[in-house]
């Protein structure tokens, strides 16, 4: 992998990752922006003790542009875009419209690919790969940011799931604070390490789960996908490195290399769950770190890295709607039996 920096016109950060080292990336940002002008403001809910992103300036981001107007593919054919090379690998940038900035933390969008097109599903192996090390990279350079505790890399696929750029990318956030569902995992470690006498939560989730069998989806050397045993979500599958690490840049050269193969299996067999005929699957790809400062930070070595991958679609047609006990209560009502959802992700398995 080639790693190159720039800056676009606006003076954000721009920087390409390439599976060939011999490339030169040397293109210049021509178009006349003026600079990234930003509202960001975090506030705590004093009732629930979360924090809130107030961003009033994103009401003005692109949304839904045509094709020929994606500021996500390269700058071809005399029109400019968010990346100033004719062609590229994998790209990260800035957001221009951040949640977070500055003092509250950072945002930036990862092009996983310059086919306007293709999915993540479509990449290759090696493509994937260069996925995996550009979101390793970034989590390592977003941790050294002092105002950064968590990072948080994720993909939203789909107009239902609320996506505004249709070009396959994903985003990267750095919270100045330790977000929500990590508190609430970090709260259930230590009360199970207390209850249990010293075991690990995520070992023993992974050990129940192979050992059931019933909601395994994937089951390789260095990885295991499985429905979880109270899934919140229709169609929702956890994939963990079975040597636990806190975060990607803990994971070895095994797993690094297992983890194409597995990922890219789970999101084509989530775009067969429905059939044949079904447009494809619109989901959330998550990925679990352990923050590296402040809330959390001590028990770093014991959380443990994962992807959640679910989807908001619960049969042909029909959407799961965060209704009155999820949204009003968090309070989570499942469609599906989760083994009911593993055993269909296990029928839709590649030929």
């Amino acid at each position: 992998m080639k790693k190159t920096s720039t800056r676009l016109a606006d003076g954000r950060e721009l920087l390409y990752y390439d599976l060939r080292d011999d490339l030169v990336r040397d293109e210049t940002d021509r178009r006349p922006l003026d600079p990234v002008s930003t509202a960001s403001e975090i506030r705590r809910d004093p009732l629930l003790g979360d924090a809130v992103a107030v961003a009033s300036h994103r009401q003005g981001r692109t949304y839904h542009p045509p094709a020929d107007e994606c500021p996500l593919c390269p700058s071809r054919d005399g029109r400019l875009s968010e990346i100033p090379a004719a062609d590229y690998d994998v790209v990260v940038f800035e957001n221009r419209f951040p949640s977070l900035a500055g003092e509250s933390g950072r945002c930036e969008v990862v092009c996983f690919t310059p086919d306007h097109d293709a999915s993540f599903a479509d990449l290759t192996e090696e493509q994937a790969a260069l996925v995996l090390e550009a979101w390793t990279d970034r989590t390592a350079e977003l941790a050294e940011l002092p105002q950064v505790q968590q990072v948080f890399c994720f993909e939203n696929r789909g107009a239902e799931i609320g996506v505004t750029l249709g070009h396959p990318h994903g985003q990267i956030y750095g919270y100045p604070f330790t977000t929500p569902r990590t508190a609430l995992m970090l709260r259930s470690l230590a009360e199970h390490r207390e209850r249990t006498g010293g075991r690990n939560l995520f070992d023993d989730v992974v050990e129940r789960e192979l050992a059931d069998g019933d909601r395994v989806v994937l089951d390789g050397e260095h990885w295991v996908a499985f429905v979880p045993y109270a899934a919140h979500w229709p169609y929702e599958v956890h994939l963990h490195p079975k040597r636990r690490v806190p975060d990607l840049r803990e994971l070895d050269d095994g797993a690094r290399t297992e983890f194409p193969q597995m990922y890219l299996e789970l999101l084509r067999r989530f775009d067969r769950i429905f059939g044949p005929d079904e447009p494809p699957t619109p989901y959330i790809a998550a990925w679990h770190q352990a923050p590296f400062r402040g809330e959390g930070a001590a028990d770093r070595a014991e959380f443990g890295l994962h992807l959640e991958l679910f989807t908001i679609r619960r049969t042909s047609g029909k959407l799961k709607y965060l209704a009155g006990s999820e949204s009003g209560m968090s309070v989570f009502i499942n469609d599906v039996p989760p083994e009911a959802a593993a055993e269909r992700l296990r029928e839709a398995a590649s030929k």
